[in-house]
């Protein structure tokens, strides 16, 4: 992979940002009435779940509307979920060459009055430290299934740990 994009605090992230901890990708968009800040929710209730293990990882919300989700929109609404969640965005280009390496889809959707939506992948992307994709936590998927996939990728001693 390669890209760069800007997270909610200014600051230049890439693939290279992710690896040593053990990673959740998502990709969504701030004016998502229903998937984004359902799993937004759910990654933050999981990450409390891990307790002091939540702090060994990497949690990126991508955007695919960089139109309206500039650093200061995703600051705003990152703001209202976990603070382990970051929130990534950037020039057009750059957003399609991420979605392209971790293998989401996004189209955008006009609707009446001419706006438009988006529509993206739902589900999260789990990697290890190493950056080895370790599995997919489906969108809706119960918490007692999603915690222990993310367990799965954390350090043993860091997983046994909590």
């Amino acid at each position: 992979m390669d890209f760069r994009l800007t997270d909610h605090e200014g600051n230049e992230v890439g693939p290279d940002t992710l690896i040593g901890r053990p990673t959740m990708v998502f990709f969504g968009f701030t004016y998502c009435p229903d998937v984004c800040p359902t799993t937004l929710s759910d990654i933050s209730g999981w990450l409390d779940d891990l307790g002091d293990a939540a702090a060994q990882m990497n949690v990126a919300f991508i955007t695919v509307d960089p139109e309206r989700d500039t650093v200061e929109a995703m600051a705003e609404y990152v703001g209202y979920f976990h603070p382990a969640i970051r929130g990534w965005t950037g020039p057009e280009d750059q957003i399609a060459r991420a979605a392209e390496g971790f293998r989401a889809l996004y189209e955008r959707v006009p609707t009446k009055g001419g706006g438009y939506t988006m529509n993206h992948t739902a589900s999260v992307f789990l990697f290890d430290a190493e950056g080895e994709h370790v599995t997919m936590i489906d969108y809706h998927e119960p918490r007692e299934f999603a915690v222990p996939k993310i367990r799965r990728a954390l350090p043993e001693d860091v997983a046994g740990a909590t």
